[in-house]
């Protein structure tokens, strides 16, 4: 085995290396195993140690997956058509199944059954289980349901979804991401039958009050495709170690378990109240991948506002926005 360092793993939150390879495989018990976010020389991204080839070797090293390195997802194939009011079709092999969320299908073809499910259709579970995924479903403002899409003829089918409002849908390979996306609550379009949809939590108040997106996130996992849309252009940055990236609290679209996710009150007291961003500012801080969108829908949606009752500002985001609208709403 190779004793070559340069190997960097996530433990709590944060980034921890360099390490050789040989401190890693007997480090990762102590972390959470085979789902440590590792990176080192071999690896292109961050993934969880168990998708590093070689790790299975020597003690305390990784199990292979349960699904005997199979993948879980099916693997569907996709197509995505248009600029500014994007959908995407993807082509079913027989007894492939594709989930989404309710009304955001466009067509399909005659091959194609949906079913209206309740609860996780990716899992095995009963009553209660079903009940619980419904409720974290609810907490995110989704609905209680899924609908899944399956292609139950002899030959290839195909089903559409669209996106919501102008914007961009971006393809996810979970399985190249380390298995896991945390990802704005409104973002989750469609994945493979095998793509869990779940909650993620923002454990820090200031973080969950001012961080634009509050407490509750969705967090996509599994290894297979899933699509997420967001507002105007996406831009996919990736972040070294340590490298820190700062923006408006509400262009954050998604981003990888290992990017720590702070906010920032705005330097300086000018900036604050005059500058029209707001006084807070996400930090993100590598290493990781994360998107972020030109156009948040709640920006859009208060333009169009401004523009229906007359009302144009350039002072959104600041102070000076809730100063005026206390004196209109006493006027």
């Amino acid at each position: 085995m190779s004793s070559e360092a340069g190997w960097y793993y996530v433990k709590s939150g944060q980034t921890t290396g360099p390490v050789t390879r040989e401190e890693l495989v007997r480090l990762l018990p102590q972390v959470d195993g085979p789902n440590t976010m590792v990176w080192g020389p071999g690896a292109p991204q961050w993934v969880e140690a168990r998708h590093i080839a070689g790790f299975s070797a020597g003690a305390g090293a990784p199990p292979p997956s349960p699904s005997g390195g199979r993948k879980r997802a099916d693997d569907i194939d996709y197509e995505i058509f248009g600029d500014d009011m994007q959908f995407v079709e993807i082509t079913l092999d027989p007894n492939e199944v594709v989930v989404a969320e309710a009304g955001g299908m466009m067509y399909m073809t005659d091959g194609i059954q949906m079913q209206t499910v309740f609860g996780d259709p990716s899992k095995q579970q009963g009553i209660f289980g079903k009940l619980f995924d419904a409720g974290k479903r609810m907490i995110t403002g989704e609905s209680l349901f899924l609908t899944t899409f399956g292609a139950i003829s002899s030959k290839r089918e195909r089903v559409a979804f669209a996106s919501p409002y102008p914007g961009k849908i971006v393809p996810m390979d979970l399985a190249a991401l380390g298995g896991e996306i945390i990802c704005q609550k409104d973002a989750f379009l469609c994945a493979a039958r095998g793509v869990q949809v779940g909650i993620a939590f923002q454990k820090r108040i200031l973080t969950g009050l001012f961080g634009g997106e509050g407490f509750i996130l969705q967090r996509l996992t599994g290894d297979g495709w899933a699509f997420v849309h967001a507002g105007g252009t996406i831009q996919r940055m990736e972040l070294q170690a340590g490298q820190t990236l700062r923006l408006d609290t509400g262009c954050l679209v998604a981003l990888q378990p290992s990017i720590h996710y702070d906010i920032q009150v705005q330097k300086g007291i000018k900036n604050a109240i005059f500058g029209g961003e707001g006084l807070f500012l996400a930090t993100l801080t590598g290493p990781g991948v994360v998107w972020v969108q030109s156009l948040p829908f709640s920006k859009l949606a208060g333009r169009v506002l401004a523009n229906a009752t007359g009302v144009q500002r350039k002072d959104q985001g600041s102070l000076l926005t809730g100063v005026f609208n206390l004196f209109e709403s006493n006027s």
